[in-house]
């Protein structure tokens, strides 16, 4: 069995871009960072410099020829992962996807079939799936703690993304749930021991940010589970003041609270300032809430670390593909629902979708 570090590659040169960098750097025994390829070649070239990246590449397509290259992580627009990763699989390259998984159910349905073709993993990168916090909560309900599970709820909220695609539906293919909804789905189908879906209701508006984007800033979905069970999701991107991510947990026999990142948080008052407080934080001035660890609580370098195992065949992929296609099939659910003002049960796969958020605006004019 090969034993060295995975040489790996990254797509994208933004805020994700940066986590995964970030994360592949402290598990140096499991991968090593080889190159990083963007169309804005200026800030490839200050992702490498930061993060020490031999190689940078204006073309992914052209990194994609290098043969010392076996991972590649996509931390690009959601419009373009379903073709940088069926590229990638033609090209022998094991995937990394960040959610969503693609823009449309067909697109990736395409990718996971192109990649088992291709005889290359295509692994999906939900972090919340090795946040330390999360996987203690999960232990403590797989081990009986709380009984029978009737409630999960995961929450994420903050006052918008970083970079400007976004907020354009045209590349993101939806709003506050697009972007934050999916990490709460995969959570509450994981911690569910991934129960079939069997309906989802959800309300959405834009309330703040009406004047950036045409998609929803603020959703809050119902998922019902076989065997009973409820997943509750809220999302977004008009909650001032930072990050917020937590979930709650609720069984006959107990419960559980779990806040990512206050309980690695100091509160501070400032009047003057400083760096970095958490992510998505305006300022630090006043009071804030800054964190120690951040990426390792997120559970980003567990996940790195486990998908390099994964290419070395020492573990079983523990998020892939076909999780974010539940993710992607709940989602138009949830824009259907949205618009339709009623539950919508699944399976659900209207024809002819382009982007999820139209399910939603489409009903509205």
């Amino acid at each position: 069995m090969n034993t060295t570090p995975v040489k790996a590659a990254i797509v994208g040169a933004g805020f994700a871009a940066d986590l995964h960098a970030a994360a592949m750097q402290l598990v140096p025994d499991q991968l090593q960072l080889a190159a990083v390829a963007s169309r804005t070649e200026a800030h490839a070239r200050e992702l490498a410099g930061k993060y020490g990246i031999p190689k940078v590449f204006a073309d992914y397509r052209e990194m994609l020829r290098d043969p010392e290259i076996e991972l590649v992580t996509i931390a690009a627009p959601n419009f373009v992962h379903a073709q940088v990763a069926i590229d990638c699989a033609r090209a022998g390259k094991h995937v990394v996807c960040e959610k969503p998984l693609a823009m449309t159910i067909e697109e990736g349905e395409e990718m996971i079939d192109v990649c088992r073709r291709q005889g290359v993993l295509l692994l999906y990168a939900e972090e919340l799936f090795f946040a330390p916090k999360y996987v203690k909560a999960k232990e403590m309900a797989d081990q009986g703690a709380f009984g029978k599970i009737f409630q999960v709820k995961q929450s994420e909220k903050h006052f918008g993304p970083h970079s400007d695609w976004f907020w354009d539906v045209e590349r993101s293919g939806g709003g506050a749930l697009m972007d934050l909804g999916c990490h709460g789905i995969a959570f509450c189908y994981w911690f569910l021991n991934r129960a079939p879906i069997r309906s989802v209701y959800c309300q959405m508006d834009t309330l703040v940010h009406g004047g950036k984007t045409r998609g929803e800033d603020n959703a809050i979905c119902i998922l019902e589970f076989e065997g009973g069970a409820v997943g509750v999701v809220e999302n977004s991107w008009s909650r001032r003041g930072g990050m917020d991510d937590s979930i709650e947990v609720y069984g006959d026999g107990g419960l559980t609270y779990a806040d990512l990142l206050m309980g690695n948080a100091l509160p501070t008052y400032s009047e003057h300032g400083f760096g970095y407080a958490v992510e998505k934080a305006p300022s630090t001035q006043g009071w804030s809430w800054p964190v120690f660890e951040e990426i390792w609580n997120y559970g980003f370098p567990q996940e790195m670390r486990h998908f390099a195992r994964c290419v070395r065949g020492k573990e079983t992929p523990l998020s892939t593909g076909q999780d974010g296609l539940v993710v992607m099939e709940a989602l138009y659910a949830a824009y259907a629902a949205a618009g339709q003002g009623r539950k919508v049960a699944l399976p659900f796969r209207p024809a002819g979708v382009k982007r999820p958020v139209d399910l939603w605006l489409n009903s509205r004019t």
